[in-house]
């Protein structure tokens, strides 16, 4: 039953999250918590001037999925805009709902194709939407603070 779940692919995303941690003075920073199983996910940013995300950490403490889709944004997350996160969070979001098909090979966030199985899963998909929820709103965060400053 799980098996399919916790293939090669997702076990070798969540043992291997680049920006792993926290950044110093954080433009944006956001913690998501899963009230089905208790998983977090915490997630820093730094914007470039552009609002592009120049610098991000993160900071998973969620099951293998959660780990797995934290490690991918984590991979793909610089320079992405928070257009392109909203984007990337939908089509995890339509994946799981079997609204949306995976990623294809050169889509952004293209290695989330390997989560489809959750869609199968219900109680699994808080926890593997976290890291783009957390993603989101941290960049949201960012632009509003900066907002409110230059205004």
């Amino acid at each position: 039953m799980f098996g399919e779940l916790y293939h090669n692919r997702v076990l070798e995303l969540a043992a291997d999250i680049p920006h792993a941690g926290r950044i110093d003075a954080p433009d944006g920073s956001s913690l998501k918590v899963s009230r089905v199983c208790g998983s977090t996910v915490q997630v820093d940013v730094k914007l470039d001037e552009g609002g592009r995300i120049a610098e991000i950490a993160v900071e998973p403490k969620a099951c293998a999925l959660g780990q797995a889709a934290t490690s991918i944004l984590a991979r793909e997350g610089v320079g992405k805009s928070r257009d392109e996160i909203a984007a990337g969070r939908e089509m995890l979001r339509a994946m799981l709902k079997g609204e949306g098909q995976p990623p294809a090979q050169g889509d952004a966030f293209w290695e989330l194709r390997h989560l489809a199985p959750v869609k199968d899963y219900p109680p699994r998909h808080a926890s593997t939407m976290l890291a783009f929820d957390a993603a989101l709103d941290a960049v949201e965060q960012a632009l509003a603070a900066r907002a409110a400053t230059a205004g």
